[in-house]
């Protein structure tokens, strides 16, 4: 509490203050309760359940967003490679033992941007439904399918012969809305949606398929429904705090040495590129120039979910520990970055109007 209501203070998520809590409680000796982990896979459940619930097809089929998440993703991790792999020939730590496929895995958990610090920034200027705002979220909501599609792949299971029964939860959805309708607006809400994330999460478990897709999935099934985003308000609490859990056990992973400066050094300063490619992405796709220019400022960051793509590769054992920890610290930065530039972006947009104009296409 008091780390993450020291980053709060200064305008930063909390969450940079629970990984620094992670890192102290280490560096202290404590060892962590094995129910550490419980707590952070229920976050992770409820935060796969609420994505789906806030899931727009509509939205999702723009050509801005699918194509402008794909083509950004793409683009980045080939980027990203290409350049972690000249710092490796550089010599700088960290990278000189790394081979192709573990530079792609470090460049693919940066491609992602943060969920939580771009809501909350949009929120705190009231921007969810402007342009720039709806275009963001719209690429957010694409990259966590991505993500979720990456972490069922990873895992490797092969789905038992009882997954096809999985199929009957398409006719199920009129009896899931009934129930949902009937649960009112009292503290049945959040029960029901407890229930739902964490039983979708034990039946694709039963057949053999990653829990957390069946999270997803029933969240998915009852993102049309007229309650769905008042289901996921009231599980908003529950997901953040739940999600403290996972942000505390990568505090336990490892601790940072002076010998990872450099490597969050050069991560941090991919950002730029990150924000470059993101804008002419953006750009090729004939979005507005405000939006160009508001939204590739909003999602130059890294994400929450990469943290959760990194923790997987390392274990599987594809990374080391420490570029979990090197990863968790490059985050917290390009939150940083985020938060104070953002304040100033209508400003700047002001003063680089003409420039931005001239890149942007016909709409």
């Amino acid at each position: 509490f008091i780390c993450g209501f020291a980053a709060k203070q200064i305008n930063l998520p909390p969450l940079i203050g629970y990984l620094a809590a992670g890192f102290g409680l280490h560096a202290y000796g404590v060892q962590p309760h094995e129910n550490l982990q419980t707590l952070a896979n229920i976050g992770i459940t409820l935060m796969l359940f609420t994505i789906g619930l806030k899931v727009n097809f509509h939205t999702l089929l723009k050509t801005s967003v699918w194509a402008g998440t794909s083509l950004h993703m793409i683009s980045w991790v080939i980027v990203g490679t290409i350049l972690l792999k000249g710092f490796a020939l550089l010599g700088i730590s960290y990278f000189v033992d790394l081979d192709w496929a573990a530079l792609a895995l470090i460049s693919f958990a940066l491609s992602f941007s943060s969920t939580v610090c771009i809501v909350k920034l949009l929120e705190d200027k009231n921007e969810m439904k402007a342009r720039h705002g709806k275009l963001a979220v719209g690429i957010l909501v694409m990259q966590d399918i991505v993500a979720v599609a990456f972490l069922v792949i990873a895992t490797g299971k092969v789905p038992s012969l009882y997954a096809l029964g999985l199929l009957l939860l398409w006719p199920a959805r009129p009896l899931l809305g009934r129930i949902l309708n009937q649960s009112g607006h009292g503290e049945l809400l959040p029960l029901i949606g407890f229930f739902l994330a964490m039983g979708g999460y034990e039946l694709f478990q039963l057949v053999n398929m990653k829990g957390d897709l069946g999270a997803l999935v029933i969240g998915l099934l009852l993102s049309p429904h007229v309650k769905s985003v008042e289901l996921a308000k009231s599980l908003l609490s529950f997901k953040d705090l739940f999600l403290i859990g996972f942000f505390l056990s990568i505090g336990f992973t490892a601790l940072p040495t002076m010998d990872m400066l450099s490597p969050i050094i050069v991560i941090s300063a991919l950002l730029v590129i990150k924000g470059v490619l993101l804008f002419h992405t953006l750009g090729m796709l004939r979005a507005p120039g405000r939006s160009m220019f508001l939204g590739s400022m909003l999602l130059t960051n890294y994400s929450e979910f990469g943290l959760i793509v990194a923790a997987l590769c390392v274990q599987n054992g594809w990374l080391s520990k420490d570029w979990l920890v090197i990863i968790a610290l490059a985050v917290s930065v390009s939150f940083i970055f985020t938060s104070i530039f953002y304040e100033y972006a209508h400003v700047v947009y002001a003063y680089m109007r003409r420039w931005v104009k001239f890149f942007e296409r016909q709409q």
